[in-house]
């Protein structure tokens, strides 16, 4: 009679098993298929049980104009409705970004820059490899930024492509353009905007280009970066900065 029992256990608990094991396998699947076609994932198995939402900044970042097929790329269109819909989820506790960009688009990468430094939740970004040039801006658009030793971060001037026009307007216009991005980085990071523009104009540094590249510790040294750590420190600054804000809002209450 017992073993009837046990086995009839058995049967009715096999359909809810196979129903569990199918939902995990579909998340998986949605898990991979978001990081393959956006680089985004959501961190929430932690101890802590916070949410975090993780964005990648990689390769080269797009704008307006497709980048070659062959290139690595950031797209802005996918990158501001993500941080939009993260900002109206009321589930999401943090956000990562990671980073390991060459640059690319201005107008897109002051974009993205702008909406990380507007979000309400806290965010820590983290410089992989490379943080260059309007990398530089989201980089420091977080609330606490991270870089491994490894990393360079290239601070030159604005360049332009295409039809160029050889009057004073022109200058005038990069010279505006320059200052928005040096401008917002000073905003966001311990360094100013003429020590910025001495970076930027130095000749001593790299072949064929002007400007100044620093190592992890250099851009830490220059108030550009908080703090030299990887993935475990970033992860480790986000849960307390989370854990900060639930505190801070229980009291506001």
């Amino acid at each position: 009679m017992s073993e009837n029992k046990t086995k009839s256990h058995q049967e009715l608990n096999a359909p809810q098993d196979r129903n569990n094991k199918q939902q995990e396998l579909d998340t998986q699947k949605e898990q991979d298929e978001q990081i393959r076609e956006t680089g985004q994932l959501t961190l929430d198995q932690n101890k802590r049980k916070h949410r975090i939402e993780l964005l990648t900044i990689i390769g080269e970042v797009e704008g307006h104009d497709s980048a070659p097929s062959q290139s690595k790329t950031t797209k802005y269109e996918h990158v501001l409705p993500k941080l939009a819909l993260i900002e109206d989820d009321k589930d999401v506790d943090g956000l990562l970004i990671l980073l390991n960009t060459v640059g690319g688009d201005v107008e897109a990468g002051l974009a993205i820059a702008e909406m990380i430094a507007s979000l309400s939740i806290p965010t820590v970004s983290l410089v992989l490899g490379g943080g260059h040039s309007i990398g530089v801006p989201m980089a420091v658009s977080a609330d606490y930024s991270f870089a491994v030793p490894s990393a360079t971060m290239v601070i030159h001037p604005v360049r332009s492509s295409g039809m160029f026009i050889g009057v004073a307007q022109s200058y005038r216009n990069i010279e505006k353009i320059q200052d928005r991005i040096t401008g917002f980085i000073a905003a966001h990071s311990g360094t100013t905007q003429e020590r910025l523009e001495e970076l930027m104009l130095d000749t001593s540094q790299l072949v064929k280009d002007v400007g100044t590249m620093l190592e992890g510790r250099e851009a830490v040294k220059e108030g550009l970066i908080n703090e030299i750590g990887g993935i475990r420190e970033a992860l480790a600054r986000l849960h307390q900065m989370i854990e900060e804000k639930e505190a801070a809002d229980k009291k506001g209450m």
